[in-house]
């Protein structure tokens, strides 16, 4: 499993500032043939390139697990 990390970012909609999420996610790697998870896409990706494995691309399957923290209200006027 790795995980992938959050950020919050903001930008302009309408003259108003709107936050944009992106949340952590938690991902499982896995061949699905050998059982093996893999610690990162690289990792998978060398697997399927690495001419002394049969692993193939459709050997890959993916698990992801978001996490969502509380969003805030982007419809509330803050000037009230």
């Amino acid at each position: 499993m790795f995980k992938e990390e959050g950020s919050v970012a903001y930008t302009m909609i309408n003259g108003k500032r709107v936050p944009v999420v992106k949340c952590e996610t938690e991902v499982v790697l896995r061949n699905t043939r050998t059982n093996q998870e893999y610690n990162s896409d690289k990792e998978a990706e060398d697997d399927v390139n690495d001419v002394n494995t049969d692993t193939k691309q459709e050997d890959l399957s993916r698990t992801v697990k978001i996490r969502i923290a509380k969003m805030p209200d982007i419809l509330s006027d803050s000037s009230s």
